[in-house]
């Protein structure tokens, strides 16, 4: 028998985090920030439910930081064990978690600077001396590939199309098996392989459903972007294009590159703000052969990118006459660079604002596509007249017909389906897809909901968590 507790990803796109344990182990699947609206937000200063110091190991399904972004703040409470991924997850990390940290300490510094905080001073949650004890942690590993990760603990990554590494993991614990399917990726992506299959029967199963109530509509992306464009150019406008990092930002230039190279947009500069999403690109331009694009397409789009380093190049794109396009992080608004150039970008009708995927409620680009008059930036309410656009044919995200799809390719019905990773109504969509499409048994956990697994079936635990 093996307890799942849910503490993380629960009611929520974010905060992934699962526990599993038993009387010999302790392990943590994902780490990740709480992000979006400040309650959740708030769950990342809280005490963890759990003793760091005990956890033996993480599995990381990916770098993305709401399922990455606590393992710091693990670290610094105590944790000493091994954090498990693939090789391209522990690179794309280096770069997430520090990024994760400097923003920390800018806000900090900035509340402090400012007098914005009742907290005196103002701390970050972690700072990068915790990033760079945690990524001395790290521990790559190959995927597809089934390995002991602890005694009593074995377990694979199996790539499955999210972004660059990202991978579902099965674990296998007492002669139960576990897949928790990470963050799952399209069938068809602009650049990534499609997920792979899941050999052998699963025990139980935890999926995401970040659009597990919505169908991807079939509309091609290329072809939006590409009337965006022109008709933002034609009046004399420039286009930002608030982009993740890590994946996003990467497609976003690809399909420019592509409709450059058609003649199907005129050449216009294209900038790329963000010095972690030009670290990342080189990422991938190293891992290019996981991908389903070719080195020429990788060499030519970065000729394409103007990448942009400094703040004071940041500050003279704005200075720059004529359209231009300008592809910044973070993907929601949440911070970086973006932010400025959002204050001197969305005043201005002749612009556009182009978000590129699922934005968490309580963010600021989740204001914004829900058609939000003004957002406020830096103590400062900014008037929107550009028009504002999100490109959900860019999503990284299965919807939930292609989860379903997905999971048809399984030998048999786990015992049970845990959803998770989804806005309520979305879980309880993809709950009803899959019981009355597969006629398997599911259950939508709630935030520090524990189960006892075995192979005679589960049933909730009460009191929670262990001692």
């Amino acid at each position: 028998m093996i307890q799942m507790h849910f503490l993380g990803a629960a009611g929520t796109v974010t905060g992934s985090r699962y526990l599993l344990a038993n009387d010999k182990l302790r392990v943590l699947v994902d780490c990740g920030l709480f992000q979006g609206y400040k309650n959740l937000r708030l769950r990342n200063w809280e005490e963890p439910p759990f003793d760091p110091r005990t956890i033996d190991a993480v599995l990381l399904t990916h770098a993305h930081l709401d399922h990455s972004g606590q393992l710091p703040l693990l670290v610094k409470r105590g944790f000493r064990g091994k954090i498990r991924c693939s090789e391209a997850t522990y690179e794309l990390c280096k770069l997430l978690l520090a990024d994760s940290a400097h923003l920390q300490e800018e806000e900090a510094e900035y509340a402090n600077r400012h007098r914005l905080s009742k907290h005196q001073p103002a701390l970050p949650l972690y700072d990068g001396r915790d990033v760079a004890r945690a990524l001395q942690q790290f521990e790559p590993v190959p995927e597809n590939r089934a390995l002991q990760v602890i005694p009593g603990l074995g377990a694979q990554w199996i790539p499955n199309g999210h972004i660059l590494g990202s991978c579902a993991i099965v674990c296998e614990v007492d002669g139960i098996r576990l897949l928790f399917s990470g963050d799952l990726g399209r069938p068809q992506d602009i650049i990534m392989k499609a997920p792979q299959e899941i050999a052998g029967e699963i025990d139980y199963l935890v999926v995401e459903s970040t659009y597990g109530n919505r169908t991807h509509a079939p509309a091609d992306p290329a072809q939006q972007l590409q009337e965006i464009i022109s008709a933002t150019s034609q009046r004399g406008g420039s286009l930002l294009l608030p982009a993740f990092a890590v994946g996003r930002a990467q497609t976003v230039l690809y399909l420019i590159w592509q409709l450059m190279r058609q003649g199907k947009i005129p050449p216009l500069p294209v900038y790329l703000d963000s010095p972690m999403a030009t670290s990342a690109t080189h990422i991938y331009r190293r891992f290019a052969p996981q991908m389903q694009i070719d080195d020429d397409d990788c060499e030519a789009m970065i000729a394409m990118t103007r990448f942009v380093d400094t703040p004071d190049e940041s500050r003279r794109i704005n200075a720059e006459r004529g359209s231009k396009i300008v592809i910044s992080a973070s993907g929601m608004a949440t911070g970086g660079r973006v932010l400025h150039h959002l204050k001197n970008m969305a005043p201005d009708a002749r612009n556009a604002i182009v978000f590129c995927g699922f934005q968490a409620g309580g963010t600021r680009g989740a204001s914004l596509v829900g058609g939000a008059a003004t957002v406020r930036i830096h103590g400062q309410d900014v008037p929107i007249r550009a028009p504002v656009f999100n490109l959900d044919t860019l999503s990284a995200h299965a919807d939930g017909g292609e989860i379903v799809d997905w999971l048809r390719q399984f030998k048999s019905a786990p015992q049970k389906t845990f959803i998770t990773h989804g806005e309520p109504d979305a879980a309880d969509a993809m709950r009803l897809q899959i019981e009355r499409g597969l006629q398997w048994s599911c259950t939508v956990p709630q935030y520090r909901d524990s189960f006892e697994l075995g192979k005679g079936g589960c049933h909730p635990l009460r009191p929670h968590l262990p001692d």
